[in-house]
């Protein structure tokens, strides 16, 4: 009290004076200090991280106080980089320093929830039926009961339940299905496991020990740039962001660096200090062009001709005209270019035929093993050699799998020729096709031959079967497609920068609207500083280019460029590809846990896009046909049909995954082929010949062929990256969608051969779908039912990135807030349910799997020639070879639970490995029995145990050779016995370090060099992919073992890409059929429809977060240009409304200078849960940015059993392009709330 009354008396106090009253002492209250004090106590610190798929992987400071979690600060203690680099640290973002918001604010989920209407049949029928999967087939095999639940779907009505009941309601579903349809009709989504592996593995194991089907996430977000298997062999493989600081010149194309890799930008602005020179490339005036020297804005979608253009400068000035020994050398040992290809006559001129194979030649030059899958070239003196590292060697040979430039055979070193001219026999017409003279009115165009004529220099040779052939190499046929005149009297090569012919910097010109000076200016540029640093030129590149339809046409250009420029391989230089954090870096630690390989083998995997495009029915409506993507020399009548057609020839000659499988229960087929005294694949394969049995995918609209449950966790598939978000809605949630558009049947399109076709589509096809999250997102709302679960400071995970060479952990700073829990107790929960219902229904079961034939195992090797079609009768069924695996794994589905937490003998008995190479893991599995303890008991009895996930990231960390120096020593080992060099020098300095999960928390550990990656963890250089190729000589895992430009594949071929092309943007039809259909009177114009990444948001994460709404316009916005607003009389901050056939959205119009006219933007991804008026369209709350688009997928992306060009999870396979998407765009009249509240408004008219 007497401190209170002091603060009325402060300016009476008198105190003792000094400084002849100059100062006087006083006693004062300083309890006011304490509240600053009591604002920054804290009782710990825990380090965690963010799981969101940023690429970012920031270590982050956790503040707990009285168990709470209070704010987040970054760490700054990451292990120190060399001396000549900058650390790494600072990293982080303003949306990661805002997470601590969401764990009490009033968007977390706190308890299961459970649809009401569904909630009340399932109590209903739980008092009628003791088993729980009696109650559920009660319900789901009742049409009226079913359509009840399912077409409330989105529209709230969610109650508090338990975990007791949702678990069993969960399992007695999955039962079911699995009893009657089988176990591929359950399915699971989640991306990224880098992000958070523990979390992944959970769910992904638990579907894998019942025989579910895990969905691939890289191919289906389009994060997956399909040229790098097509190049390279590998998914992605790029450098770390501290490389960026070794490189002298930088190119940023479609990568907005500081606003979508926040936390490594400093790179890059820290590199300008050394006087590297730095480059934007983007149509819209981005935040990556205020960092850059000179910025370059191309039409979007037209990339690719701009980085043709580019190689013609290069390929003209520096391999022509003044060649550089540097690249001449680096093309000849390190590209495919020396290979000799094939020349097949037409009408009147020649066209590329595919590879020359040693098999062609008489003796197949004495190579025995594979002669098929050999590359041939020419030596120096003129003999034919099929040199080291081709494909045919890796498999069934030791020892000359590698870069040497040795002679396959006779081992005697060779040096290769580049090109035949001076030495050819005869000068051969060879036409090219040219996509770039057709017609748009969005897209310029150049009016040329739609198939060039070029001479090349051609050898004849002689044949084993007796025939002759010409023959050129991929040097000369790379300069002939670039348009560069050699002295052959070309007419269609330029004859200088000026002309107009395909390629060449005047025709970029027309193509992007970038002026020519600039493009040959940029090239020189590049080309010079890579020469004179040998590499050390660099592409940073993203989703800017690799949305689009024709995406592999925009990255081969830029890889094209830093091929010809020696880039790829040296530190500094190379393509740097950041979009997804797809970088597990311990991943062959991981797969065992996620896809329970410790247990049995295969695992099913499907690839989402196909997935998708399928049982969404979007094929239903699809425009784009197979025709007009060909190339104008293709025999069409090889390619009749719908793009579902091309899918399901894939999927049964082996080449792509299928789910279902099969149009039968799979459990089914071991009963009937031991009724009919066969094995079950004998009997699968009499079945598929006689069509008793057929692909599941020939009739998705038959009840038994289409998924039944969804599990959805670390993901919002339905409010971020579900494309064709409407078709979702209506074929597989079965309740109300914004479709405009009619479907094939109705609009009279052409209907597929392979697949049969229903008047009326199925909707409603999934059952139950259950989503795991720790928010309230627009999945959430579709789902069934809701699991809460841990936040990113709740739970113990683990996380790596692209970016930087550590792994980190999460942390449980404090235990799950309510009723929460861990990924993996929800999934452990589920499984243990599982086991208890299944009993009675489903025991030890047969269950017959297919299996795509897989990149990176000998089977990879399988048609080499042609390509032939077994049901049209061009060959025999052969499972692994044109078709795909028949295989069986023994399932017991009572031991569910106990195998679920614990490690199989498989680890044992089997082993493990990655990539192709394999090792052995006895002991690795010693230390995990001393680490983890054992099962006392039951069917796991002595093996180790994964009760809690730190025990599941201790299996990670100690089977994996980026975590374990012994096991990367094992892994060196055994991959050079297939090249014959020794490796293991690459780790032996670490053969000792073991990382474990509380050594992680102490503080991030740098990983150990790896053979699952091509570049090294090295404390002298940076990680920088393909580094080990060149220095090494490490073949890439392409059919020539090298860089592979040219495609040779039958279809590659004849769709136009075996070598690179500019394709312009496809027409989706989308736009005229919806133009002024429903008027509100104000003007509609069409423009091109872009998703870019966000500021506010890491894709829909933080984008309902109380301070990234604050500091952003909060909701959803379009960008838009001022010339497009004008014509449309739309101001900023105006309502409009954008819609197409496929549905329509609404959100606030953002106008501005900086972006050009003919485009739009809207931020991926911005959710329908905040500030989101109805729509005038469907007259529905307004829409996402997906629910303007639709997959369209591309054939060629679906070719298998081919060396590089072969299935992986998540490596090849259909991507979910939407770039190639215009929309109708218009002011909105009547903003109408939807909420009966009186809020509505009506927006001034246009005048």
């Amino acid at each position: 009290m007497s401190k209170f009354l002091d603060r009325f008396r402060y300016f009476k106090q008198k105190g003792e004076t000094f400084a002849d009253g100059h100062g006087q002492l006083l006693e004062t209250n300083r309890d006011w200090e304490d509240g600053y004090r009591q604002r920054w106590q804290h009782d710990k610190i825990v380090r965690s991280t963010h799981g969101v798929n940023c690429t970012g992987s920031c270590s982050w400071k956790i503040y707990v106080k009285n168990g709470l979690v209070t704010w987040e600060t970054q760490q700054t203690d990451y292990p120190r980089t060399r001396p000549d680099m900058p650390n790494h640290e600072p990293r982080g973002c303003p949306r990661g320093a805002s997470y601590s918001w969401y764990l009490y604010s009033a968007n977390r989920l706190k308890y299961p929830l459970m649809r009401k209407r569904l909630m009340k049949m399932w109590r209903e029928a739980k008092q009628l039926h003791r088993d729980p999967v009696e109650a559920w087939a009660s319900i789901i095999e009742d049409a009226d009961k079913a359509k009840s639940f399912k077409q409330a779907r989105g529209r709230g009505g969610f109650v508090r339940s338990s975990w007791q009941e949702v678990n069993e309601l969960i399992a007695a579903s999955n039962v079911y299905t699995v009893k009657t349809y089988g176990p591929d009709r359950v399915a699971g989504f989640s991306p990224i496991p880098a992000m958070s592996m523990v979390s992944y593995a959970s769910g992904a194991r638990y579907l894998s020990l019942i025989g579910g089907t895990c969905l691939s996430f890289y191919d289906w977000y389009c994060d997956l740039p399909p040229a790098s298997p097509q190049t390279w062999g590998e998914q992605t493989d790029v450098p770390e962001s501290a490389d960026w600081y070794n490189s002298s010149y930088i190119i940023a194309w479609g990568s907005n660096v500081p606003q979508t890799r926040t936390p490594d930008a400093h790179f890059f602005t820290e590199v300008r200090y050394k006087g590297t020179k730095t480059v934007a490339v983007t149509p819209d005036y981005a935040e990556i062009a205020k960092l850059c020297d000179l910025w370059l804005a191309p039409k979007q979608g037209t990339d690719a001709a701009m980085a043709l253009a580019m190689g013609h400068v290069m390929l003209r000035e520096f391999h022509l005209d003044n060649p550089r020994q540097y690249f001449t050398d680096y093309v000849r040992r390190y590209t495919d270019m020396p290979m000799l290809v094939m020349l097949e006559e037409r009408d009147g001129y020649y066209a590329a035929g595919r590879m020359l194979r040693a098999a062609d030649l008489v003796d197949s030059l004495g190579q025995e093993n594979n002669p098929e899958w050999k590359t041939v070239a020419i030596s120096s003196n003129g003999e034919m050699v099929a040199p080291n590292g081709s494909i045919g060697f890796r498999w069934g040979e030791k020892g000359k799998w590698n870069l040497e430039q040795r002679d396959g055979t006779t081992g005697a070193e060779t040096e290769l020729q580049l090109s035949l001219l001076g030495s050819q026999d005869e000068i051969a017409d060879v036409g090219f096709p040219y996509f770039g003279g057709e017609g748009s009115e969005y897209f310029n165009h150049v009016a040329l031959d739609n198939v060039l004529l070029h001479k090349l220099p051609a050898k004849r040779l002689q044949l084993a079967d007796g025939s002759s052939a010409l023959v050129t190499t991929v040097y000369d046929l790379t300069m002939a497609n670039y348009g560069l005149e050699r002295g052959l009297n070309d007419e269609n090569c330029a004859a200088s920068y000026d002309d107009t012919k395909a390629y060449t910097p005047a025709w970029a010109e027309q193509i992007t609207g970038v002026p020519r000076a600039q493009i040959i200016r940029i090239a020189r540029e590049f080309a010079d500083n890579a020469d004179k640093t040998h590499g050390r030129s660099m592409i940073i590149v993203g989703a800017g280019l690799n949305h689009w339809y024709h995406l592999d046409m925009n990255y081969r250009g830029l890889i094209n460029m830093l091929v010809f420029c020696g880039c790829v391989g040296q530190s500094g230089g190379g393509w740097a590809h950041y979009v997804g954090q797809e970088k597990l870096r311990p991943q062959t630690g991981w797969q065992p846990l996620a896809f329970a390989l410790d247990w049995q083998r295969p695992a099913r995997h499907m690839n989402s896009t196909s997935y998708f495009y399928n049982h969404s029915s979007q094929w239903r409506y699809e425009t784009v046909t197979a025709e007009e993507l060909l190339s104008p020399m293709a025999d069409k009548s090889r390619y009749s049909g719908h793009l579902i057609d091309f899918n399901v020839r894939a999927e049964r000659m082996g080449w792509l995954p299928s789910a279902p499988q099969l149009g039968t229960n799979p459990l089914y087929i071991a009963r009937e082929a031991e009724k009919a005294g066969m094995t079950p694949v004998d009997y699968t394969v009499k079945s598929l010949k006689e069509g008793s049995i057929r692909f599941a995918a020939e009739q998705p609209e038959n009840g038994k062929n289409h998924p039944r449950n969804l599990f959805i966790w670390r993901s919002n598939l339905l409010g971020s990256s579900g494309k064709g978000h409407e078709y979702m809605l209506k074929y597989l949630l079965g309740t109300e969608h914004g479709i405009q558009g009619l479907d094939l049947g109705k609009q009279g399109g052409v209907k597929p051969e392979e697949v049969e076709w229903r008047d009326n589509g199925l909707d409603g096809k999934l059952d139950l779908v259950v989503t795991l999250d720790f928010r309230l997102s627009s999945t959430c709302l579709y789902s069934d039912i809701v699991l809460p679960t841990a936040t990113w400071y709740e739970k113990d995970d683990m996380n790596t990135s692209d970016m930087h060479p550590f792994i980190h952990p999460l942390s449980a700073a404090v235990d799950p807030a309510w009723e929460s829990k861990s990924d993996w107790e929800i999934y452990k929960g589920i499984a243990k349910k599982f086991s208890e219902v299944c009993v009675g229904h489903l025991g030890k079961e047969t269950d017959v799997v297919t299996l795509p034939i897989q990149h990176d195992s000998a089977a990879e090797l399988a048609q080499a020639l042609d390509v032939k079609d077994w049901k049209k009768g061009e060959c025999d069924l052969i499972p692994g070879k044109t078709a795909p695996h028949i295989m069986t794994v023994e399932r017991d589905y009572p031991a569910t639970y106990e195998r679920f937490t614990s490690i199989g003998p498989l680890m044992e008995k089997i082993g493990n490995g990655g990539k192709g190479i394999a090792w052995n893991t006895q002991s690795e599995m010693d230390l995990l029995r001393k680490l983890n303890y054992t099962k006392a008991d039951g069917p796991a009895k002595g093996q180790p145990m994964l009760n809690t996930a730190i025990d599941a990231a201790e299996m990670i960390l100690t089977l994996a050779p980026e975590t374990n120096g012994q096991v990367a020593v094992k892994a060196w080992k055994a991959l050079s016995e297939f090249t014959g060099r020794d490796h293991t020098h690459l780790a032996t300095n670490k053969e000792e370090e073991k990382i474990r999960f509380r050594d992680i928390q102490a503080q991030p550990r740098k990983i150990i060099s790896s053979p699952t990656w091509s570049g090294l963890e090295d404390e002298h250089v940076s990680y920088n992919a393909g580094y080990t190729n060149v220095h090494e000589l490490i073949p890439w895992r392409t059919l020539s073992g090298r860089q592979q430009l040219y495609q040779d594949h039958q279809w590659m071929r004849d769709f136009g890409e075996s070598l690179l092309v500019y394709r312009p943007p496809i027409d989706t039809r989308s736009v005229k059929a919806v133009m002024g259909r429903k008027s509100n009177g104000n003007p509609e114009k069409a423009l091109n429809f872009l998703t870019p990444h966000q500021k506010w948001g890491i894709h829909s994460t933080y984008s309902d977060n109380l301070l990234m709404l604050t500091l952003s316009r909060g909701g959803p916005i379009v960008w838009m240009s001022e010339t497009d607003a004008k014509d449309l009389g739309i101001e900023d901050n105006d309502w409009i409304e954008v819609f197409n056939s496929n549905g329509a959205l609404t959100a606030r119009a953002v106008v501005s200078q900086r972006v050009p006219a003919g485009m739009t933007m809207m931020y991926h991804a911005q959710e329908r849960i905040v500030n989101l008026p109805g729509s005038e369209i469907t007259q529905q709350r307004g829409g996402i940015h997906n629910s303007v688009t639709r997959i369209t997928p591309k054939p060629t992306h679906m070719i298998g059993g081919y060396a590089q060009l072969a299935y992986g999870f998540n490596y090849y396979g259909t991507v979910g392009s939407n770039r190639d998407e215009f929309v109708v765009v218009r002011k909105m009249k009547n903003i109408n709330w939807l909420d009966g509240e009186g809020n509505d408004q009506v927006q001034e008219s246009v005048k």
